[in-house]
């Protein structure tokens, strides 16, 4: 293995961070904290705990998924993209670097600037409310597993758009409304049961509920599922990863 140019590639995109700092980390930590405010100081006036955590505490899971399934998705979108739209991909494809290389490296740094992102909330929702790990070996599991999975979907997105509108469209309209309706903000047991059903079927349900239970012990969903299903989707995807570089769709002029 090419350890070098993965080495190249991985600290060319974490250096593309450092010059923009503000977009790529001090953004989505501010735009999370308001969420906690506003959320947790609207709502959590009228309920007080969720399950015997209270309701602020409850949220935290909820909004680093939140950021997470994000910031992972458009680093790693972008990171992949703007290469093809500046036609320097074709000289990474020609380089001695194999493919699996080439997505060790771009998805590497993509999630790793997203597991960055997701500890500052962490850190920075310890200021509002008394935070509780129960169990952090699988707290940071689930967070890891969590931001490459959705860094390889954000690699498949960023080969997939030929234009930038296309590269938010799965970010904005997909992404955060499934975070939103995956229970976030609230417990699926407190839907009514055919919503609670319907629910089921929002992958990022069980992203969301694994990532709770290692703080708190409490699941919508079995932690067991949930790790199953985060599986499922990691494969899915390299799955898809490897038909793209086998057919090379979008990467052939």
């Amino acid at each position: 293995m090419n350890i070098h140019a993965i080495k190249a590639i991985y600290r060319f995109e974490m250096a593309r961070t450092g010059r923009t700092i503000f977009q790529s980390i001090v953004s989505p930590v501010l735009s999370t904290s308001l969420y906690f405010i506003v959320f947790g100081a609207a709502i959590g006036s009228r309920i007080s705990e969720v399950d015997g955590v209270s309701y602020g505490a409850f949220i935290v899971p909820g909004l680093i998924m939140l950021s997470l399934l994000t910031q992972s998705v458009s680093n790693a979108s972008f990171g992949i993209y703007f290469p093809r739209f500046t036609g320097t991909i074709y000289e990474v494809l020609s380089a001695p670097v194999s493919y699996l290389e080439i997505v060790i490296a771009y998805v590497g740094a993509a999630a790793t600037k997203a597991i960055i992102v997701g500890l500052i909330i962490l850190a920075t929702a310890g200021l509002f409310v008394p935070l509780e790990i129960q169990h952090p070996a699988w707290m940071m599991l689930f967070l890891v597993l969590t931001a490459i999975t959705f860094s390889l979907l954000g690699f498949i997105l960023g080969i997939w758009a030929d234009n930038f509108e296309k590269l938010q469209f799965v970010p904005l309209l997909i992404i955060t409304p499934l975070a939103f309706l995956g229970g976030s903000f609230y417990s699926i047991s407190m839907l009514p049961p055919f919503w609670q059903t319907v629910t089921l079927f929002n992958p990022v349900v069980y992203l969301i509920s694994g990532f709770r239970w290692s703080f708190y012990g409490q699941a919508d969903v079995g932690v067991e599922v949930s790790l199953a299903m985060t599986f499922v989707f990691l494969f899915a995807c390299l799955a898809v990863i490897a038909w793209i570089f086998k057919t090379g769709y979008r990467l052939k002029a």
